[in-house]
């Protein structure tokens, strides 16, 4: 591996732009979850930011020589993956069903690395997540907004394609840090501006609600 100790520090920056959207997309959709809704979301996007904090922190030990915490790095793929599918699940359950009010010995077998799986958890998870924020974008009548969040989309693709690749040369290490910040930098910019533009006052409403839809304020 070729980590250099700046390029180890800058895989932080990712891990920190997700937890700071992630922190304000809980603050704005807490009163609209049930608390099942919310605790998947919620442990979704702790999952997500635990398993790249920890990969970044294999980065850096690497990159000082300290040691390598090999665990560290095989874990990240699986982990993130699981947490991307929890906060996808959470935020669909949020506007397809009406929340509750909140007081919501034998030979080893074959060798199998499930790549395919966890890629399939990630963009299915990533999807939701991008598609319902979406829709919020839209129910803000901001619907220029879900370019923020096509964006991000589309890059966290890029980033599993490029998880597919050869990690062993510094060039490639740099796409993915430069393809991972400009994601996450847009899906933070995006949540911002959905802050900004009142989704904490948003009302959500279903099907089998009697009452009208109120769009909260726009800003």
């Amino acid at each position: 591996m070729d980590f250099s100790l700046p390029m180890a520090l800058v895989d932080f920056v990712p891990v920190a732009l997700f937890a700071v959207a992630s922190v304000f997309l809980m603050r704005d959709l807490y009163n609209k979850m049930s608390k099942g809704a919310f605790a998947l979301f919620a442990a979704g996007t702790i999952d997500v930011t635990c398993a790249g904090a920890l990969k970044a922190l294999y980065k850096l030990l690497y990159a000082l020589n300290v040691c390598d915490f090999e665990p560290l790095s095989k874990m990240f793929f699986p982990v993130q993956s699981i947490g991307f599918l929890l906060a996808g699940i959470g935020v669909l359950a949020m506007v397809i069903h009406k929340q509750s009010e909140k007081a919501a010995l034998a030979a080893a077998p074959p060798l199998f690395s499930g790549t395919f799986i966890f890629v399939a958890l990630m963009v299915g998870g990533l999807g939701l997540l991008a598609a319902v924020l979406c829709l919020l974008s839209a129910k803000l009548k901001k619907p220029w907004l879900s370019a923020f969040f096509v964006v991000s989309f589309v890059c966290f693709l890029g980033m599993g394609y490029l998880a597919s690749k050869d990690f062993a040369e510094a060039a490639m290490n740099w796409i993915a840090e430069g393809v991972n910040v400009v994601g996450l930098g847009a899906f933070l910019a995006g949540t911002l501006l959905l802050h900004k533009y009142g989704l904490t006052g948003l009302k959500l409403t279903h099907k089998n609600d009697d009452t009208a839809v109120s769009e909260g304020d726009n800003a």
